[in-house]
């Protein structure tokens, strides 16, 4: 009986996508719509996430405009964008809002090298988690009898290999981070 690996595929996947997330929250000196995500604003009597009130978009290398769906929630815009501490400084030109990020100190990205750093080590100990769950589950087939011990091996190989990709995809994406961080 062959060992089913989606689960195992699936884990990966999310601690990848978890990363991915992650890392588009870190702010790098260019300015990104991503980075507004976590903003919460304000809006008709309860606290709403930005994306859901306001249109953002790329103005520049270095800045994002950020235009309100409802014109009166302007303010509150501005308002959530700064108790986000973003490190980021706001101007409201008419009804929309701009936000612009300023130069990066080299303290400062080798701060946020040391982040991206911490972020990677907490995929790796959820891919860490998956191969552990997954090898578990092979000991214990192989334990009822459904597995022989030849199949147990080639299983353990062969979720070795998947795990290496995944540490390997993930130590590309730690790689790409640092070098946008840290020009």
């Amino acid at each position: 009986m062959a060992y089913d690996f989606s689960m195992v595929e699936l884990g990966l996947s999310e601690k990848k996508d978890w990363l991915v997330k992650e890392y588009q929250a870190l702010r790098t000196g260019r300015a990104s719509p991503a980075l507004l995500d976590g903003v919460q604003v304000e809006a008709y009597g309860s606290r709403t996430p930005l994306k859901q009130v306001a249109n953002v978009g790329l103005e520049g290398a270095r800045s994002l405009l950020v235009a309100p769906y409802d014109t009166s929630l302007t303010k509150e815009i501005e308002r959530g964008i700064a108790v986000a501490n973003l490190g980021v400084s706001t101007s409201v030109s008419g009804t929309t809002v701009r936000v612009s990020f300023p130069e990066l100190t080299s303290e400062r990205r080798e701060q946020l090298v040391k982040v991206a750093k911490q972020k990677l080590e907490e995929a790796r100990v959820g891919v860490r988690g998956v191969r552990d769950e997954s090898w578990s589950e092979i000991q214990e087939q192989e334990r009822e009898g459904t597995l022989s011990e030849d199949d147990k091996f080639r299983l353990k190989d062969e979720l070795q290999k998947k795990i290496d990709s995944a540490n390997k995809d993930l130590e590309t994406m730690f790689d790409r981070k640092e070098k946008e961080m840290l020009e």
